[in-house]
């Protein structure tokens, strides 16, 4: 048999009840003894393998008011027919936890042995300045998915049953990351009492909250935590990164949140946790949602016409190298926006089915660095704009020098060489050749591919030329495409301008193939001249395929009559 049990707290929707729960400062009132709803009928109903009692109240959670210290249980009982295995049953229940106690065993239980249970404690957490309502999508989509997963899981494992509860909070949502652990901390040991496993899912900030809590083990945490979630989270400190106008991150912070900061701008900006999520993932599992932009200086993201980090692929918010370290299981989800995981159901059901699969020991696609590099351009005196248009990510496959010496005293000579060649099976992709010698008495005539039609040959011809008296030279390099090996996959791309000068800019940046295994990309950059510059780094970052399960490191639990 399988339980499948929610517990939540209600979001606040009403802006003004929001300021009041996370300050503290009021408390909502909660209904009187005579406004609470009757008890609902309870019918008996047999499983099979033992009596349940099945509530059949069709009240909603939404339709019941409480304050920060009550809890509405909501859930699904599911029972695998002993005589049908291949069948299921699924019976709603929806219960005030001060009205009516969770789950009523009949008698008959008391002589029937009890049953294992792996329990699952999913604590959803908001980020700054936000509503549990944040996460409701993805709460109610994990939800919608569960019983296919738990199912799975007691076909598999037929003498345990899964046992799911979820807990919603409002948190005060511009404090320090100290402040903010504690107050997880503190609703969890409350709110939560003597439940172990704990999955927390936090949303940017709340991410960053709950690795803090566990790496220092705020209120305990650290031994009773199984997975860590963090979404579009903050884990590297901001001030790494270049905000518009070069103003510092902390400021920019400040000047955003229009005085309402009481510490979290300074955890944002200096606190680095990625130690935190070093910790972490040695001691249970972190998993990490990561979004961006396609390009630096899109404008998909931006804020009243205004890029939040103009060096950076970013979600509007988070610069995508600041979401993760390279201690998460990473998995990169799209070109999405810091929130859009609220509203946009697409984005919520994928991410609920990803740590669903996690948990569960199903295959998830997550990302690992392949390759990268760095590149910089310089402008010239000239005013204007300089431009460059590139493919980087490229692989040298030979290279060498052509050497020529006129010996004539009266007239130039010509030359002609192929040079060059690729390993097997290697596609080429360009070619450089440098002059070496003197500019004006030597020069390079020609140079094309021996075969253009031939993408693996890499032969090239090249044709120089030399004044009477003097010798040419020519450096040549051959590229071929950076590909992944055979059977792997690339994920997504990350650049930035790491130094420079204002007034330069990466304006584009594409895969340069379709090939899922081609690693290159098209980069589109520019600065203002005289002399402005700038220095940049790319990285590619391929998929891999990871198995944790998590629900096989959950101690069973005994579940009796009298639970």
């Amino acid at each position: 048999m399988i339980l499948f049990a929610s517990k939540a707290v209600l979001a606040v929707t009403s802006f003004a009840l929001f300021l009041a729960c996370c300050a503290g400062n009021q408390a909502l009132a909660s209904k009187s003894d005579s406004d609470l709803p009757s008890a609902p009928v309870v019918d008996t109903y047999d499983s099979g393998t033992k009596t349940a009692y099945i509530s059949k109240s069709e009240s909603s959670p939404q339709d019941v008011e409480t304050n920060n210290d009550t809890s509405i249980l909501t859930g699904t009982l599911y029972t695998q027919s002993v005589n049908n295995p291949g069948e299921s049953s699924e019976h709603k229940f929806n219960s005030n936890l001060f009205a009516l106690p969770t789950r009523q065993l009949s008698p008959a239980m008391t002589s029937e042995p009890p049953t294992n249970v792996k329990e699952l404690n999913f604590v959803f957490l908001h980020g700054m300045g936000g509503t549990p309502c944040a996460l409701q999508l993805l709460a109610d989509h994990i939800h919608e998915q569960l019983p296919t997963f738990a199912l799975g899981y007691q076909q598999d494992n037929p003498d345990t049953a899964v046992l799911v509860n979820t807990l919603m909070r409002c948190y005060p949502g511009y404090v320090d990351i100290g402040t903010w652990a504690m107050n997880i901390a503190d609703g969890i040991n409350t709110h939560f009492q003597d439940k172990d496993n704990l999955i927390l899912v936090g949303h940017s900030m709340g991410g960053k909250a709950a690795l803090f809590a566990v790496a220092n083990n705020i209120g305990n945490l650290a031994t009773k935590v199984s997975l860590v979630v963090t979404i579009n989270s903050p884990i590297r400190s901001l001030d790494e990164y270049y905000a518009p106008g070069g103003v510092p991150a902390v400021d920019y912070c400040r000047i955003g949140l229009l005085g309402s900061d009481e510490g979290v701008c300074s955890s944002v900006s200096y606190y680095d946790s990625s130690n935190d999520g070093a910790f972490v993932s040695i001691a249970s599992h972190w998993l990490a949602f990561v979004s961006s932009e396609p390009i630096p200086m899109s404008k998909k993201f931006d804020r009243a016409g205004v890029d939040a980090w103009p060096r950076n692929l970013d979600d509007g918010t988070v610069p995508l190298p600041a979401q993760f370290s390279s201690a998460a299981d990473v998995i990169y989800y799209g070109e999405y926006g810091h929130s859009d995981l609220a509203t946009q159901d697409d984005v919520a059901n994928f991410i609920a089915n990803q740590i669903l699969r996690y948990i569960f020991g199903d295959p998830v696609e997550c990302s690992v660095f392949a390759r990268g590099g760095t590149f910089e351009h310089k402008a010239d005196w000239l005013l204007g704009t300089d431009y460059w248009n590139e493919v980087i990510g490229e692989v040298v496959a030979s290279s060498g020098i052509i050497q020529h010496t006129n010996e004539s005293y009266i007239t130039w000579q010509e030359w002609e060489d192929v040079v060059g060649y690729c390993p097997e099976s290697r596609k080429r992709s360009s070619s450089l050749l440098k002059r070496l010698s003197f500019p004006f008495l030597t020069s390079i005539q020609q140079a094309n591919w021996v075969d253009p039609d031939n993408v693996y040959d890499c032969r090239l011809y090249v044709k120089s030329r030399a004044a009477p008296r003097n010798s040419v030279q020519v450096g040549w390099t051959i590229y071929s495409r950076g590909l992944l090996p055979e059977g792997e996959e690339r994920a997504f791309y990350d650049v930035e301008i790491v130094d420079g000068t204002p007034l330069t800019s990466i304006k584009h940046v594409s895969w340069a193939d379709d090939d899922p295994r081609d690693i290159r990309l098209w980069i589109y950059s520019e600065a203002q001249s005289p002399f402005r510059w700038f220095n940049a780094e790319w990285r590619i970052y391929q998929k891999v395929t990871r198995y944790r399960k998590v629900i096989d490191e959950i101690p069973e639990k005994i579940l009796s009559a009298s639970d």
